[in-house]
C-alpha cells in the first residue's frame, strides 16, 4: 500500500467512525504550528534559575485541606 493509499483508506476509516466534520476536526489536532521550539524554549528558560522555577511552582499550588 502506498503512503497515498494508506492516507486515504485512514481518513476513511475516520469518517466512518467519527462522520465528515470531527474526522476533520481529529486531524486539525496534529498541526505542526510554526516556529523553533527549541530556541525559542532556550529565549524563556535560561535566564530562570531552579530557585526560580521552584518558587514559581510553590506559588501556583493549590492549598490542600
Amino acid at each position: 500500500m502506498t503512503p497515498v493509499e494508506l492516507n486515504q483508506k485512514g481518513f476513511e476509516a475516520l469518517i466512518a467512525a467519527l462522520g465528515f466534520v470531527d474526522a476533520v476536526r481529529f486531524i486539525k489536532q496534529f498541526d505542526s504550528g510554526t516556529g523553533n521550539y527549541t530556541s525559542d524554549r532556550h529565549q524563556w528558560l535560561d535566564a530562570l534559575s531552579l530557585d526560580d522555577i521552584w518558587a514559581d511552582l510553590k506559588e501556583q499550588q493549590v492549598p490542600t485541606e
